[in-house]
């Protein structure tokens, strides 16, 4: 086991170095100039050369990226443009909000995608598969704008059941110590805030998860009809074996693997995926925050979240790699 997550972390280092070269040239290479874009048309000539001068863009592209490389890995990511404000500072102050949303969209896509998946599968073509899929279908269809949009205007602005903006209301605080608003108030006993920053995240959660729980459904349908129809199956029913026992020992084992594999890239989704709904619901994380910058031409900030972003994925792909090792034996070798 050590060996096989050894080699896998190996492999991972030249598929960092790739992304980070195509992150860096990528966006460098977008037609305009920065400077200009940053200041402004009528910005004089000198200002435009004093800031490609601080940016460092006056200098080739390879020792651009080299320079970059190295305050990376000591860490400093840089100050933004606008503010010029470190921006390793912003990112540990929004990406716990975003981290949280991603978190709380993962559980309820997993939490019910699944389950729904294997009951359609074992009531393959009853009303409760009909109904499972043509809600999962609606769920991939519907844009997430549009599905927030309805959430607000029904349980937050009709109703008044639930709060639409923010993580908190104005007149509640909770001690920072993780970022993680309900992981905060637990640590320090606020349950009044605990509830509030609970409320908060509802409605932006089921936005969030409706897709990635309509996949998860799809695929565990998928996984536990081809593996429901193996020869073993067969046989295990043929040996009079509960249908539960059957169902969760043997079938549900075996489909294991791409349930994991959707669950694990849908967590890097999620991750990155969350600008319309943090846009929406005016939710503090980094989706916004990372769209105004490529707006705004803000170079520190889009490169580095950038490439969070897809260190994430790569870190995620390679935890999945684990667990197929966990899961299947067979794969180690």
């Amino acid at each position: 086991m050590a060996k096989y997550v050894a080699r896998r972390i190996i492999e991972s280092v030249p598929v960092v170095v790739g992304v980070s070269i195509l992150v860096f040239m990528l966006l460098h290479l977008i037609p305009g100039d920065p400077a200009t874009t940053i200041l402004g048309e009528r910005a004089t000539t000198q200002s435009i050369a004093e800031l490609r001068a601080r940016l460092g863009l006056d200098r080739p592209l390879y020792e651009q990226y080299f320079i970059w490389v190295g305050k990376m890995l000591q860490g400093d990511l840089g100050n933004t443009v606008r503010g010029n404000i470190p921006v390793a500072d912003e990112i540990a102050t929004r990406f716990p909000a975003t981290v949280e949303l991603s978190l709380a969209a993962l559980l309820l896509s997993t939490a019910v995608g699944v389950p729904l998946g294997v009951i359609s599968a074992i009531k393959r073509n009853s009303l409760i598969d009909t109904l499972t899929m043509f809600g999962a279908l609606f769920g991939v269809s519907i844009p997430v704008f549009v599905l927030g949009l309805l959430l607000i205007f029904l349980f937050g602005v009709e109703l008044g059941w639930l709060p639409f903006v923010g993580r908190l209301s104005s007149d509640i605080s909770i001690q920072r110590r993780t970022g993680l608003h309900l992981v905060d108030a637990l640590l320090s006993g606020n349950m009044k805030g605990f509830k509030d920053a609970l409320e908060h995240l509802v409605l932006p959660t089921i936005t969030l998860a409706t897709v990635s729980l309509a996949i998860t459904a799809r695929i565990t349908r998928s996984a536990m009809l081809e593996v429901l129809n193996q020869d073993y199956i067969r046989t295990a029913r043929a040996k009079g074996l509960k249908a539960r026992n059957i169902v969760m020992s043997h079938a549900f084992r075996n489909a294991l693997l791409p349930i994991v594999t959707i669950i694990g890239l849908s967590l890097g989704r999620l991750l990155s995926g969350a600008v319309l709904t943090e846009t929406i619901f005016s939710w503090p994380g980094v989706g916004k925050w990372l769209f105004d910058s490529i707006i705004a031409r803000d170079y520190p900030i889009v490169q580095s979240m950038t490439l969070i972003i897809a260190l994430v994925f790569i870190v995620v792909n390679l935890a999945v790699d684990m667990l197929y090792a966990v899961i299947d034996p067979r794969i180690r070798y």
